[in-house]
Formats: structure tokens, C-alpha cells, sequence
């Protein structure tokens, strides 16, 4: 499938911020104002960045609205519904918050709630495209909810010692989060990688019982929509090189630079670190969700010349 850069953005964009807002929501950092600022400030920028990026590859963004009114069909939809109704229990987290100083229990679950149902919705907007195998599994949502968890994890942990919090706890509680995304993303690699397609030539004409269907012509002489779209291909050598380059900037580096978060006791030193760990794990889960796009063969590629989908 064809990478869409908007689609990259806002899946990683949005998965951190509503990962570290399920984080704030269960309320793991104290009632200071100026931390829930910067926190939740953090948190609705990524959510509304990633939401807005997610347009800029449709043709018409102004009707964008549309889509929120097949939510009875549509993940798409559903994910577009859910985004918004998210904010509100999050203004009322934020308004006890900042203004009482108060942590809002009730608020706090429906936000929990919420943040988990949109990254689930999102998701299986790629887990339910039937066409495409390796999107059409089980471990689509539990890739999404794991890299939510992870990325936020290490922006809640990037935010808090900016702001100058620093708990033992909270590095531990990065790592752990993100060896979680990797162990799961690391099976559904090999998931992907070992399993058998059901789709082939002769599935998808009909015609296997008769034997080996093989094309003798393509469809188009030149490339179409269909083509650009869902023919795109990378080289399996390029592709294991950029699935190397993503543990390290996911996972590798940003878990040594909370391991000595946890072990220094320099506080410009913590920051730093916390910064590269941050900067590191977005760059790692944009190449991650590039990949996702740039390896998934669709089944109509079968049509073009494609053994199997």
C-alpha cells in the first residue's frame, strides 16, 4: 500500500497523545497547575495535530465532517466520533484540574475509557480491511494500544522532568511500556513474515482448480490509480534495514535514555535525555507506521502480476 504521510502523521501523533492522556487521566502526576498545563497541553496539541493532519490527504478537507455519520458502519467513522467525544471528559479532567487543584476520579476513568475505545476505533480502520493480510489481524489493535501506551509513556516522562518532577518510578514505568510494543510488535512481525496468504492468483479468478494460474498480460499498460495506490513495493532487504532503523529510535535508544534518567541525578542531564528519548521514539514510530503501509500488499495486486497477497 501506498504510504500516506498524513495517515503516518496522525497515527503517531494522535496515538501519543492519547497515550499520555490516559496516563494524566489515571492520575499519575500531582494537581500542580503548571505541570497540567504543560501535560495536558502536550497531550490536546499531539491529539489535535494528528487529527487535523489526517485531512490533508482527502480531496475536499472541508467535508471532512461527512464521515462522521456512517458511525454505524464505519471504523472510520466511529474513530472521528469518538475524537471528539474524548474531549470532553478531558475539559472536565482539565477544568478540576487546573482550577481546583482537585484530581476528578469519575472524570478521569471516562477519559481513560474514551482514549482507549479512539485508539482501538483507529486501529481497526486497517484491522477490518479484510483485502489486505497483513492488517486484517489480531495484533493490529494490540500494536495501536501498545505504541499508544509506549509513546505516551515517554512523553509523560519527557514533560514531567522538563517540568521538573522526577519520581524513581516513573523511568521503570517507560521501559516497561515500551518492551510491551516491542514485544508485540516484534510477533507481529514474525506473524506477518511466516503466515500463509489465503489469496493467489487462482482464489482470486476462480480458476485454481484448474491448476497454476499465471498472467499472461497486465490489465493496464501503464501505471493507474489502482497501481500507485495499492501496488506499492519495497525490496524485503530495504525493508528489514528500516524495520532494524525503528528498534533502535522505538525502542533501543529511548530505553537507555530512561535507564539513565533512572540512574543519573543531574537534572539538566534528565531533561536531556528525556528530550533525545522523546524526539527518538516519534522518528522510530514514523518509520514503524511507514513500514506498516509500505509492506501490506493488497489483494487486488493479484490481478498485476502478484503470486500472492
Amino acid at each position: 500500500m501506498h504510504p500516506a504521510y498524513s495517515i503516518i502523521f496522525f497515527t503517531t501523533l494522535s496515538g501519543a497523545g492519547y497515550g499520555l492522556l490516559f496516563l494524566l487521566s489515571l492520575g499519575f502526576l500531582p494537581a500542580d497547575r503548571l505541570l497540567g498545563v504543560a501535560s495536558l497541553g502536550l497531550s490536546a496539541a499531539m491529539i489535535v495535530v494528528g487529527l487535523l493532519s489526517s485531512t490533508f490527504h482527502l480531496g475536499h478537507p472541508e467535508r471532512a465532517w461527512r464521515a462522521l455519520t456512517q458511525w454505524r458502519s464505519s471504523w472510520l467513522s466511529r474513530e472521528g466520533c469518538m475524537a471528539i467525544i474524548t474531549f470532553a471528559p478531558m475539559a472536565w479532567l482539565a477544568y478540576d484540574w487546573l482550577i481546583h487543584g482537585t484530581f476528578n476520579s469519575i472524570a478521569g476513568t471516562l477519559t481513560a475509557i474514551c482514549c482507549v475505545i479512539t485508539v482501538y476505533c483507529t486501529a481497526m480502520i486497517y484491522g477490518s480491511v479484510k483485502t489486505v493480510r497483513h492488517w486484517n489481524n489480531g495484533y493490529t489493535p494490540l500494536v495501536y494500544l501498545s505504541f499508544a501506551l509506549a509513546t505516551g509513556g515517554v512523553a509523560y516522562l519527557f514533560v514531567a522532568f522538563l517540568m521538573g518532577y522526577s519520581y524513581g518510578w516513573m523511568p521503570w514505568h517507560a521501559i516497561v511500556a515500551l518492551v510491551i510494543a516491542w514485544v508485540i510488535k516484534a510477533i507481529y512481525w514474525r506473524h506477518v513474515d511466516n503466515g500463509r496468504s489465503i489469496s493467489d492468483a487462482g482464489t482470486a479468478t476462480g480458476l485454481g482448480y484448474m491448476g497454476k494460474v499465471k498472467l499472461i498480460d497486465p490489465p493496464h499498460s501503464e501505471e493507474n490509480y489502482l497501481l500507485k495506490e495499492m501496488g506499492y513495493t519495497i525490496a524485503r532487504k530495504h525493508a528489514h534495514k528500516l524495520r532494524g532503523i525503528s528498534v533502535v529510535l522505538c525502542f533501543v535508544l529511548p530505553i537507555l535514555t530512561a535507564i539513565l534518567i533512572g540512574l543519573v541525578q543531574i537534572e539538566l542531564l534528565q531533561v536531556l535525555a528525556a528530550l533525545v528519548g522523546f524526539a527518538s521514539v516519534i522518528a522510530g514510530t514514523l518509520t514503524v507506521r511507514w513500514l506498516y503501509f509500505a509492506e501490506a500488499k493488497h489483494t487486488v495486486t493479484l490481478y498485476y502480476g502478484a503470486e500472492r497477497a
